[in-house]
């Protein structure tokens, strides 16, 4: 063994960042279970379903930062389209949560109400096997990833980058929501998926197995940073930096970055899935307007707004941008795209580096100013 080289977890983040990894832990493991399920409900420290939802949704957005930050920040691919895939991953793990509805939905039948309403007689095979949670489960990674791999694997070799690709990606997301808009594709049309009942034949709206959706989201949200962190401080992060700073210097060292952006790009759609996946039981709800190209856009903001390249950052973007979403949408909810906009605007003329980048100056003045009052 190599004793020059520092353990794995070592490489991956120093003191600072493990202990911030353990505090979070702790308090989603420790501290929100307790405030939900143990102190009651009339006490001021109580955690209400409604919290939980909540944070639960944030973090499923802040994989899909992070997802986005993985082609964006580290390789210099801007996709504005990365809301299909998200979707893709809800409607594939919904269509699951639908067969679990059995007849307990509003016609009493053993299909969804919608299908009932449109009087079909048998599920269209898009459908086939639905009612496996592990099959169901399997195309939560199966079909973004595809259809990533598929329109990847074509712009990458026509060499297609820049706004040209931001462009086609939310061309895609487009037709691909008003696709999901009709009624005779099977998925519900303009009404989506809602009313869920049960998973995995557990009551879905009890505090236990809200809780328990939540717990596995910050659980898969930690293990993605890790993987992504594994990822950017590896060789192939090293590659896919350089892509983005001097692609045709790559190629010139003998990389075909085809490769190296294909997989990135199929691993971002696939962390993006499981996102959506785990949003559609929490939120209760997946519909097309889920792919709208504003909602991709808003991702990338996320990612500027946090800062890009940096992986902890688009985290803590999602979670700004998001919390001010839900304040701003209750408090003034028709100033909240005005807002959106401003802080879109604000970040890039004044924060390019994103809060990370504004907290890594602060810190450096901070240390500044202690040096020069010791040599004083």
């Amino acid at each position: 063994m190599n004793h020059l080289s520092p353990p794995l977890f070592g490489r991956l983040y120093g003191p600072r960042g493990w202990t911030a990894i353990g505090v979070f832990a702790l308090v989603l493991f420790g501290l929100f279970p307790l405030l939900n399920l143990v102190v009651p409900p009339d006490s001021p420290f109580h955690l209400s379903a409604y919290w939980i939802t909540l944070i639960g949704k944030i973090m499923c957005y802040a994989m899909v930062a992070l997802a986005m930050d993985l082609i964006w920040g580290y390789t210099g691919i801007l996709s504005l389209g990365h809301g299909l895939f998200f979707a893709l991953g809800g409607y594939s793990f919904g269509m699951y949560l639908m067969r679990q509805i059995g007849a307990d939905g509003q016609y009493r039948a053993n299909m969804p109400d919608f299908m009932v309403f449109l009087d079909w007689k048998e599920f269209p095979w898009q459908w086939w096997s639905s009612d496996s949670f592990w099959w169901c489960a399997m195309l939560v990674v199966v079909v973004p990833g595809l259809v990533a791999f598929i329109f990847g694997f074509f712009a990458f070799r026509s060499r297609v980058k820049g706004v040209y690709f931001s462009i086609i990606t939310q061309a895609l997301t487009y037709a691909a929501m008003l696709l999901f808009f009709r009624n005779n594709t099977g998925f519900g049309g303009n009404n989506g998926f809602t009313d869920f009942k049960r998973i995995l034949d557990f009551p879905i709206t009890t505090p236990q197995t809200r809780m328990a959706l939540f717990l596995i989201t910050g659980t898969v949200l930690i293990a993605m940073l890790l993987l992504a962190r594994t990822i950017v401080t590896s060789k192939l992060g090293r590659v896919l930096t350089a892509i983005r700073d001097a692609e045709s210097r790559v190629m010139f060292s003998g990389y075909n970055p085809l490769w190296y952006k294909l997989f990135i790009w199929t691993l971002s759609a696939v962390l993006c899935g499981i996102a959506g996946a785990l949003y559609v039981p929490q939120v209760g709800i997946i519909n097309p307007s889920e792919m709208s190209p504003a909602n991709s856009i808003e991702i990338a903001i996320w990612v500027a707004v946090g800062g890009r390249g940096t992986l902890i950052g688009p985290i803590l973007g999602a979670g700004i941008v998001n919390g001010a979403k839900s304040w701003f949408t209750m408090a003034f909810p028709e100033y909240w795209l005005f807002f959106l906009g401003l802080l879109f605007i604000g970040v890039t003329l004044f924060l390019p580096e994103g809060v990370v980048g504004l907290m890594s100056r602060l810190r450096a003045r901070l240390r500044g100013k202690g040096a020069m009052e010791q040599k004083s």
